[in-house]
């Protein structure tokens, strides 16, 4: 193995030192935001890493990030520029893999902490992609489907430099979907002159999409969720669980965790929270929705504060919206015996600390989440031997992977002694700084 540096040797100028971290100047010390979260956890797991922790510093430095600028022209003719990102965390593995979410409140440190946890996720359940994410600071709300799809096309060709087939694939997020992905495929296709269903994932299934990647986000917060009842003894018939966010993931998991016997009885989203001790039908909810556009208002429900969304009575809690929801202030009012992490970050370390003081089990988002980037990868197989599976060959590969990646960490988890996010990150980061260490450095 190459010798190891001086341990002295002083930090390069462009960089400055928050504890055991380098932080690069273009990340603010003081409030590094989101990705600070990922820091912490790379911090933590170092120790388990024997001689791999030599190449530690790979995993706290993405490798490619691409900021770029998106003018169109608006439905009443006035030019607007808009704020994208694309960041490529780790290739060792394979191409970088990641969504493209449209938020207002996106930031580089937002979509370099997504990159990251991209990277752990798609190890943890042994996937042969690295970690990439993208997004827009654009509050997509506001702006017509035409406008959308020209700012759509315009970031496609942006980030065209660095994304493809084999070099980093996106996929949907947040506020993005089929559509977005199609508008992509298209775009990428136009500008290198022949059709690359690749280049993207979660694209409508006329167009090179998989069957089943529609709910697989929220199939895999069940497969995960539910192998984790039957290691703490809780049945699923009668389980009451609270779900947080009733978007893509956390409308899924709500219908699949009914549709096996649990009894949902909170859902809060961005219009509201609302609660039921006899139980919310997933489809009632969403067909109310749908209709009104908000989630309050249903019949059988009633209205509760967001702060009390975190105390209601439940043995299961799936926080499907976005980072930093689970902090100090309301971990320790949550009542839920298991916690299965839908969005990714949800949970701060502080959180995460005083959650497993109290017993609490969190199944981490780089896990419990993973079903979305493995049925991408399905996706991904079949575009390029233009041959399909059916959607029940999709999901019995799927729970298969997912149940079999759950057990296995879950083994981890008790040998170390440790909780089940460390343990993942245990595999996850071996599997990566393996990857890093027999490749070397070139040149």
């Amino acid at each position: 193995m190459t010798t190891t540096q001086d341990p002295q040797a002083q930090p390069p100028q462009n960089t400055q030192r928050l504890g055991q971290h380098t932080i690069p100047s273009y990340l603010d010390p003081n409030n590094i935001g989101p990705y600070e979260i990922f820091l912490e956890q790379v911090e933590r797991v170092t120790p388990y890493l024997g001689k791999l922790a030599y190449w530690v510093e790979t995993l706290k430095r993405p490798k490619r990030i691409l900021v770029v600028d998106i003018p169109i022209h608006l439905d009443d003719g006035t030019v607007a520029h808009f704020e994208g990102y694309r960041v490529q965390h780790n290739t060792s593995r394979g191409p970088a893999k990641g969504g493209i979410r449209y938020h207002q409140d996106v930031t580089l440190s937002e979509v370099m902490a997504l990159s990251a946890w991209m990277t752990v996720k798609n190890a943890a359940v042994n996937l042969p992609y690295g970690g990439g994410k993208g997004g827009i600071r654009i509050d997509p709300r506001k702006y017509s489907t035409g406008e959308l799809e020209r700012l759509t096309r315009r970031y496609t060709t942006e980030i065209g430099l660095i994304i493809g087939p084999d070099k980093d694939i996106p996929a949907p997020d947040v506020n993005t979907g089929p559509q977005t992905m199609a508008w992509m495929m298209d775009t990428y296709s136009m500008n290198v002159g022949r059709t690359a269903t690749g280049v993207v994932t979660g694209k409508p299934v006329t167009l090179g999409g998989s069957l089943g990647r529609a709910d697989a986000t929220g199939r895999g917060v069940f497969v995960t969720g539910a192998e984790a009842m039957k290691k703490l003894g809780m049945p699923m018939e009668g389980a009451r669980v609270a779900v947080q966010g009733f978007g893509n993931v956390g409308e899924a998991a709500s219908r699949i965790f009914h549709g096996h016997g649990a009894k949902i009885v909170a859902i809060q989203d961005v219009t509201g929270t609302i609660h039921s001790a006899a139980g919310i039908d997933p489809a009632a909810a969403l067909a109310h929705l749908r209709q009104t556009g908000k989630i309050t208002g249903l019949p059988g429900t009633e209205e509760i504060t967001r702060d009390e969304f975190w105390g209601v009575d439940c043995d299961v809690l799936v926080p499907a919206a976005l980072e930093k929801q689970i902090t100090l202030e309301n971990a320790d009012r949550i009542k839920a015996r298991l916690i299965v992490e839908g969005a990714n970050g949800p949970t701060i370390p502080a959180a995460d600390d005083l959650l497993a003081e109290r017993g609490v089990t969190v199944v981490p988002d780089v896990l419990a989440n993973a079903g979305g980037v493995t049925v991408s990868y399905f996706e991904w197989v079949q575009d390029f031997s233009s041959f399909f599976w059916t959607e029940e060959e999709i999901n019995g590969r799927l729970d298969r992977i997912m149940s079999e990646a759950f057990l296995s960490l879950w083994d981890v988890k008790e040998r170390h002694g440790v909780t089940l996010r460390t343990a993942v990150y245990i595999v996850a980061c071996t599997r990566v700084l393996e990857a890093r260490a027999l490749r070397g450095l070139y040149p």
